[in-house]
């Protein structure tokens, strides 16, 4: 992204903790609001751009930088929220937002790093999968007001002054954001308890044993894959435990040398696929009374790029100002 230049004379350099320091909340905020860290950066940077591309009067009357930030970010967000359900429907197979990796497991960075830590995402319950497939159910006004609220815990006065709307209206807004999530959203048990169906789950399915896994999946289950066209991948969902159980051991005979790790994803259990050192499927889980409910399946390779090492074009420092970038 190219950002106007400008002399130096007439920058405004507000300090670190004004500007620079503004980037890991952004970054955290729009990865919600998107489902998708290539987004959402893609919206942080946009707003660095703006803020830089203004000349120094500008930024000095600007009483607080990062209200300014966050409301340039989240308007982005909106913008892109508005045109993703006519993508979507154009995207080959199911939508599923991108996994995250483990902060420890986090290799997307240049060179292999780590990666900065203002570019990861804080991994919690707002990030869980369960959570995020919810989210996207949502209208992109609801969503904006429910992350803002209910996660960030932005008053509505505040809000209202983002998105346009009074603080009456946002209130509404996440109130039936609240709604869909109750009525959408399936009990989970806790982390240790899923961490150990995985486990099993995996064992099973490395022993080619169906009938295991029926036992560990519900009845009712249902497994959602992603290839976006790019990996092959079910193009509708697959229901009911015993046909994913099928489905999985079918998939594991037509790929010799696959490797299942047990990692966290989106800061919950789950299982990585890798053939010949490269992760070609995270799988996020979805448990409750001790049995897989949920199955959501990435195997979209542009999804994955955090898992395997590779990194987009090294993100602009927002400290260097315009023209700069990170080698």
């Amino acid at each position: 992204m190219s950002i106007p230049s400008e002399p130096d004379h007439d920058r405004y350099e507000p300090g670190p903790g004004a500007v620079v320091g503004e980037r890991s909340r952004l970054v955290n905020i729009t990865y919600r609001l998107l489902g998708s860290r290539a987004e959402a950066e893609d919206a942080v940077q946009e707003a660095y751009a703006r803020w830089y591309a203004m000349p120094r009067r500008r930024q000095e009357a600007i009483a607080s930088p990062g209200a300014w930030l966050t409301t340039v970010a989240t308007r982005v967000c909106l913008d892109l929220l508005g045109s993703a359900r006519v993508r979507r429907e154009r995207y080959v197979g199911a939508w599923i937002p991108e996994p995250l990796p483990d902060r420890t497991e986090w290799t997307g960075g240049p060179a292999g790093d780590g990666g900065d830590p203002a570019d990861r995402v804080t991994l919690d319950e707002s990030v869980s999968m369960a959570f995020l497939v919810v989210l996207e159910s949502m209208t992109p006004a609801e969503r904006v007001a429910f992350v803002l609220h209910d996660v960030f815990r932005y008053p509505f006065a505040e809000i209202g002054g983002i998105v346009g709307r009074t603080p009456a209206a946002c209130r509404q807004l996440a109130s039936s954001a609240r709604r869909r999530m109750r009525a959408a959203r399936a009990p989970e048990g806790p982390v240790a308890g899923q961490a150990g169906v995985v486990r099993r789950f995996r064992e099973a399915w490395e022993a080619g044993d169906i009938e295991a896994l029926v036992g560990l999946l519900d009845p009712d289950a249902t497994m959602t894959a992603d290839g976006g066209g790019l990996a092959g991948a079910a193009l509708r969902p697959v229901e009911g435990g015993g046909r994913i159980a099928a489905y999985l051991i079918h998939i594991a005979g037509r790929a010799p040398g696959l490797t299942l790790l047990e990692r966290t994803v989106n800061g919950r259990p789950g299982l990585v696929a890798r053939q010949a050192g490269v992760t070609v499927t995270v799988a996020a889980f979805g448990v409750d009374g001790g049995r897989v409910t949920r199955i959501w399946a990435v195997r979209n390779p542009e999804k994955l790029r955090l898992w395997n090492g590779r990194s987009r074009p090294a993100a602009q420092d927002p400290a260097a100002g315009p023209g700069t970038r990170e080698g």
